[in-house]
């Protein structure tokens, strides 16, 4: 298992800043199972036409997570938390993008749950990790193409430097079907209860050994 922490600065500026962490030591990247592939196009259907009803800024994971960005200083508007990028293109498109099994179901996850995360391959990455407010010292290439500069935004680092965020995550330790070993980072809502955080996060280490193999260790962080 890895080790992770939060910042005390961020910790001061968001008191009940809590994340889920999920190690998943021997997994099997892939195709989704038919039934999960089957039906995932129909939950993002009912998903898009939810949202010609409720603006996506409504939602009440990404309102939340837009007021969390504000408190650390980082424009919402111009940097959108990955959930709610997500719902806009779904909003948009129909469905995200489908690249493998990982990052597919992880999407469902985020968008079922509205709350930033990200999926981590285990073997880029070194001890210890933490979760900080960036400085200009913070950046990586992310995979949207661009040199993400993280000053003043959410930011993962490790051993090696910043690798991931509630925005957009780093070339260096994307998951891909080569993956064997995985970390996964959950941004849980600030003002969800503990006994509710840590039933998600079991719920969703579940859902991914079921369809990935292997089995999983987590924690909550707060």
């Amino acid at each position: 298992m890895f080790d992770v922490s939060i910042s005390s600065q961020l910790k001061d500026l968001v008191p009940d800043f809590k994340i889920g962490i999920i190690y998943y030591p021997s997994i099997v990247v892939g195709e989704l199972p038919a039934l999960i592939g089957e039906r995932l196009p129909l939950y993002y259907e009912s998903i898009h036409l939810s949202l010609t009803e409720h603006p996506v800024n409504e939602i009440p994971g990404v309102r939340e997570w837009r007021h969390v960005f504000k408190k650390i200083g980082c424009d919402p508007s111009r940097y959108r938390p990955s959930q709610e990028a997500l719902l806009r293109k779904i909003k948009k498109d129909g469905h995200p993008h489908f690249i493998q099994s990982a990052v597919d179901l992880l999407n469902f996850f985020s968008v079922q749950h509205s709350i930033p995360m990200g999926l981590y391959d285990a073997a880029h990455l070194e001890n210890p990790i933490q979760i900080k407010i960036g400085t200009d010292a913070d950046q990586y290439d992310g995979l949207n193409g661009r040199v993400m500069h993280m000053k003043d935004k959410l930011v993962s680092i490790d051993g090696c430097g910043a690798f991931g965020s509630p925005i957009v995550d780093s070339h260096r330790t994307c998951v891909t079907e080569k993956t064997t070993e995985a970390l996964q980072i959950i941004y849980l809502r600030p003002s969800m209860a503990v006994n509710e955080a840590q039933q998600l996060i079991e719920k969703m280490a579940d859902m991914f050994t079921q369809v990935h193999g292997g089995n999983h260790e987590w924690t909550l962080i707060r």
